[in-house]
C-alpha cells in the first residue's frame, strides 16, 4: 500500500512538474491560434449578436416588417436609394430620423449613412487588421487616425473594450463575406 502511495505521489510530482513548465514559444502558438475557419465562426455569431446587420445590412420589407436583404449582406446604405432630406426641426427638436432600411439616419450631427463592411473594396476589402481596430473600437472613419471621428449611430464606444481576439475574429469574418459593391454616400453635415 506504501509503495503504491509513493508511486502515485510521484507521478502527480511529474505530472505537477509538466504542467507548470513553461512552453517553447511554438508550443505556445500552436495552442493559443484559432483556425481561420474558427475566427470565421466566431466572428459571424458576433457580427449576429452585435446586431451589425441591424445598420449594415440594407432590409426588404415584408409581411412583418423589414428582413436583411441577403443578397446585399452588410454593404451600408444603398447608393439607388434616395437620400433622407434633413431639415432644421429635426435638429431643433433633436429628433433622429431613420430610413425605413435602417441604413441612414438624419439627427442634430446631420446625415450619417451605414457604411459597407462588405469583403469588397468600396466596403472593407483593401482594409488591414489595424484599420479595423482603429474604426471599430478608436472610432475614425476609415480606420485612419487623420480622418473624422464616425458618426450615430455608429456604437463604437461599446466595442473599445472588446478583446483583440474578437476584433479579428469580426474582422476575419467580414474579409470572408461575399463582396458586394456598393459605394455609399459620404457624411453630411447639419444643413447640406
Amino acid at each position: 500500500m506504501r509503495s503504491a502511495i509513493t508511486i502515485f505521489a510521484i507521478a502527480a510530482c511529474i505530472a505537477l512538474f509538466y504542467a507548470c513548465s513553461p512552453k517553447t514559444e511554438t508550443q505556445a502558438e500552436t495552442n493559443s491560434a484559432p483556425s481561420k475557419d474558427s475566427l470565421i465562426k466566431r466572428g459571424a455569431y458576433l457580427v449576429n449578436a452585435m446586431g451589425c446587420n441591424d445598420c449594415h445590412s440594407p432590409k426588404k420589407m415584408g409581411p412583418q416588417g423589414p428582413f436583411v436583404d441577403t443578397a446585399r449582406l452588410l454593404s451600408g446604405f444603398p447608393s439607388d436609394a434616395p437620400v433622407p432630406a434633413a431639415n432644421a426641426e429635426v435638429a431643433k427638436n433633436h429628433e433622429i430620423i431613420f430610413t425605413g432600411d435602417l441604413t441612414a439616419y438624419v439627427g442634430p450631427w446631420g446625415t450619417s449613412f451605414a457604411a459597407n463592411i462588405s469583403s469588397d473594396p468600396t466596403g472593407i476589402g483593401n482594409w488591414s487588421l489595424e484599420q479595423f481596430k482603429l474604426a471599430f473600437q478608436g472610432g475614425k472613419f476609415m480606420g485612419l487616425k487623420e480622418e473624422r471621428m464616425l458618426m450615430p449611430p455608429m456604437p463604437w464606444e461599446n466595442f473599445a473594450k472588446v478583446s483583440d481576439v474578437d476584433v479579428n475574429a469580426i474582422f476575419t469574418y467580414l474579409k470572408s463575406t461575399k463582396p458586394v459593391h456598393n459605394v455609399v454616400p459620404s457624411y453630411r453635415p447639419p444643413g447640406k
